[in-house]
């Protein structure tokens, strides 16, 4: 366990972890619940994660797999016997290398973690195909028409709706919008009483 502390305590691995009981610290607050995760995440602006994952957890990842990498250097490093001066300049090449391997082993965890945290898909007016509405005007024809559909995120909208054949649609009435036509933005529906 001596060697352990002492490689910890070496450079540059000291550098991070004192930033990994930093993590360590946050991230056992934000189980008890001292501390909300989304807190500390800077959206999409300069604090934003790498790639869309937020930034406590980027940040404690990219500073895991450093220090890592850098207590694995600082092993190396005293197993080498080197000089104070030799010792300063390896270590300032094991930190350099150290952070390339802590941003790539992020990377590696982080690209799988985008589909999960990363931004929603943007709603679409093609998102109320396939929903039930109810006919708001007096009539729908073949060039006119409007319906209160619900998204489902509970809120309504209304739309215009054109009905392509015969029919009795009148207000009141409950359809669903089977196609939406993008030119002339409007849903083809069809009656539910069929």
């Amino acid at each position: 366990m001596g060697g352990f502390v002492t490689a910890a305590l070496g450079f540059p691995a000291v550098l991070f972890s004192f930033l990994l009981i930093v993590v360590i610290g946050y991230w056992l607050l934000a189980l008890l619940g001292a501390v909300d995760v989304d807190d500390f995440d800077g959206g999409d602006g300069l604090l934003s994660g790498f790639g869309g994952v937020p930034l406590s957890i980027s940040l404690s990842l990219l500073i895991a797999f450093t220090w890592f990498a850098s207590l694995a250097g600082t092993v190396l490093l005293d197993d080498l016997e080197l000089s104070t001066p030799s010792r300063i300049g390896f270590g300032v090449g094991v930190l350099a290398v150290a952070l390339v391997l802590g941003t790539l082993g992020t990377r590696v965890i982080v690209v799988p973690l985008r589909r999960v945290f990363g931004p929603a898909r943007e709603p679409s007016r093609k998102d109320f195909v396939g929903r039930a509405a109810v006919i708001r005007t007096s009539s729908v024809t073949h060039d006119f028409g409007q319906a209160e559909v619900a998204a489902a995120d509970g809120s309504t909208a209304i739309v215009d709706v054109r009905q392509a054949g015969q029919g009795n649609l009148t207000a009141g009435s409950r359809v669903v919008l089977y196609d939406y036509d993008s030119e002339r933005e409007f849903f083809w529906v069809e009656s539910l009483d069929i």
